[in-house]
């Protein structure tokens, strides 16, 4: 049986639009990426510094070598799960920004935890971690949408609040009853011990916290896209009132992905004291909360997409010191470039659907 001419011009067509959507969802963001950069190097200029300089080194320090690339894919794992703090409830159109708040908590969780075991086997320990990061950091950011769905607070707003208040709390507990007396000028809680530490993937120095975060990215992708949950939420997402009408129970929906986006920010805290620090103290307090932002929104929500961004923020980071110790450049020149990035996602957004050759024929 022949097909239809019709019918293959109807798929012909729906493959060009998937192909214009996949292009446009590239080309924006790296169009925003560079003007981005632009202003940066205009900014640079006027600091007295040589933009290329700038931009050779801050490529040396992120990819130029074996180290650059261990040091940034180090860096990358709390922001591959901060950024899903933000994603999943996007998905449910939720702006939900307090990845900072949950971070923090998981951490003192963690190791608080690791502290009550000092006899326990390494693995039971770090399990223990695990579990007590992701349930403090899903009660946090659960709290955050319990307000909108039952009083109807702002997400976003909430959402930030609770970060002052969880790095409140925080201090309060490391400097109080949580603090380890040895720790005279930095308060911190007790070391967890060597043993109970992540250790680094064989033949690297990258810790497995990366590992962690590339599975989250994988199970949030198929709860999204594969699971009748995930089609929910991006009903939902796309028109609450039709999907209380339909009967998709909402509430439920906000408080699980809120609470799963806790987790996942939850369990970039535990990494951090895990595989990082051994303790929790303001070390932990370093703002990959906020990144985890932009590389959410750069991704556009998508949980794969985010490794890669993550990436490329986490080698941005990681460039901050070479830029101090050649250019004499602040250490926080790289926050100001991250900002630019931010701004220019933001504004990007006005370009989807308006590039001449990336609009979609009409039908």
């Amino acid at each position: 049986m022949e097909a239809s001419p019709l019918k293959v011009d109807d798929a012909s067509a729906h493959w060009q639009d998937i192909l214009r959507s996949g292009a446009e969802a590239v080309a924006v963001p790296l169009l925003a990426i560079l003007a981005a950069l632009v202003v940066f190097g205009i900014f640079v200029t006027l600091a007295g510094v040589n933009p290329f300089d700038t931009y050779q080194l801050m490529y040396a320090g992120a990819f130029g070598s074996w180290f650059s690339w261990q040091n940034t894919l180090t860096r990358a794992a709390p922001l591959i799960l901060t950024a899903l703090c933000c994603a999943l409830p996007a998905q449910l159109g939720m702006v939900v920004i307090g990845g900072e708040g949950a971070l923090v908590l998981g951490g003192l969780a963690a190791a608080a935890i690791a502290a009550t075991m000092p006899d326990a086997a390494p693995l039971v320990v770090q399990i223990a971690m695990i579990i007590a990061a992701m349930i403090a950091g899903a009660a946090w950011i659960a709290l955050a949408g319990g307000l909108r769905h039952w009083r109807g607070v702002n997400e976003t707003i909430s959402s930030l609040l609770l970060v002052y208040i969880a790095i409140a709390v925080f201090n309060h507990l490391v400097e109080g009853a949580l603090r380890d007396p040895a720790s005279l000028n930095k308060p911190s809680t007790p070391h967890i011990g060597d043993a109970n530490m992540l250790t680094a993937i064989p033949g690297t120095d990258i810790h497995w916290g990366l590992a962690y975060g590339v599975i989250a990215c994988v199970l949030a992708y198929i709860l999204i896209y594969r699971t009748t949950f995930g089609f929910g939420m991006r009903v939902a997402g796309g028109n609450v009132k039709a999907a209380r009408m339909v009967g998709l129970p909402v509430g439920k929906l906000v408080l699980v992905a809120c609470g799963l986006a806790g987790a996942c920010a939850g369990l970039a805290g535990m990494v951090e004291v895990a595989a990082v620090h051994g303790k929790a103290n303001a070390s932990l307090v370093v703002g990959y909360g906020y990144t985890g932002i932009l590389v959410a929104f750069l991704a556009r929500h998508n949980p794969l997409a985010i490794i890669p961004v993550a990436i490329l923020l986490g080698g941005i980071g990681a460039s901050g010191g070479l830029l101090q110790r050649r250019l004499g450049l602040p250490d926080a020149t790289v926050l100001v470039l991250q900002g630019m990035i931010f701004i220019a996602i933001l504004t990007s957004e006005v370009l989807y659907g308006r590039i001449p050759w990336l609009k979609r024929r009409p039908a």
